[in-house]
């Protein structure tokens, strides 16, 4: 059987009206929908020159990027690593063999027609590898004495290495006390202490960080430090003798 809509029909004056307002509604937002499109079509044609140029940078930042990366960054980090390798050699010899001082030098300065770790920091700025050289060099010069550089170097090195973040920080403090700074150095023992949490950085630099405070007449904050180390990192080499430093960070505390 066949069904049709009945067409509505309004009973009365009010419903008409009321018909009529949001016919006239509905008409007033697409005239409004209308002017805008007009509008934002007008803008577009005239300003047609200036929206494809402003694409066309955007394009071409991208693409330049991509293309940096793939082919400038990549080759560059190869290259430097390769070039870096006989410096990390020489470091690592001067950390578990003799001769340390001559191989310490050796990794800053190259040798053997190779590179060294200030070589590498020059030649390949930006790269991982000149940031690693960084710690590399920082590291040489405090084993050779050189604090100031020593500082300067290990300071420009930047990682999130669970150790070596730690060790950079840890090893500015060390250079700080050789220069007599002992409050820088507390202030980096302290970074170094919390910038990760481990059984091996952490114990290490709240020690070092607690000896210095003792020695600064600080004898409270010394405290907090040696008892962290036996609350917290029982299983610790610091942790050994660690009671010793809390008696004597009590007694000066009570004065």
């Amino acid at each position: 059987m066949a069904t049709y809509k009945k067409k509505y029909k309004a009973k009365n004056k009010a419903e008409k009206e009321q018909n009529i307002e949001d016919g006239s509604t509905t008409a007033e937002v697409f005239n409004t929908l209308d002017e805008t499109a007009s509008k934002t079509e007008a803008f577009v044609a005239k300003n047609q020159k200036y929206i494809f140029i402003i694409i066309g940078v955007v394009a071409a930042v991208v693409l330049g990027s991509l293309a940096y990366k793939e082919y400038i960054a990549k080759p560059k980090q190869l290259n430097a690593m390769n070039d870096m390798f006989q410096a990390q050699k020489y470091f690592d010899q001067a950390v578990n063999g003799v001769a340390k001082d001559s191989l310490f030098n050796l990794a800053l300065n190259g040798g053997e027609g190779k590179f060294g770790m200030l070589d590498i920091i020059e030649e390949y700025s930006g790269t991982p590898s000149a940031n690693l050289a960084s710690y590399y060099a920082g590291t040489a010069y405090l084993k050779l004495k050189d604090y100031k550089n020593a500082v300067e170097h290990l300071s420009n090195f930047k990682s999130d290495d669970e150790i070596l973040a730690a060790l950079a920080k840890g090893n500015i403090g060390d250079a700080f006390v050789q220069l007599d700074q002992k409050e820088d150095a507390l202030s980096y023992y302290e970074q170094a202490a919390k910038l990760r949490n481990n059984e091996y950085t952490t114990p290490m630099y709240l020690h070092k960080a607690g000896i210095i405070a003792l020695d600064l007449g600080k004898a409270d904050k010394a405290l907090t430090f040696f008892k962290t180390i036996k609350e917290d990192y029982s299983n610790s080499t610091e942790a050994a003798n660690v009671d010793v430093f809390i008696g004597k960070a009590q007694v000066l505390a009570s004065k």
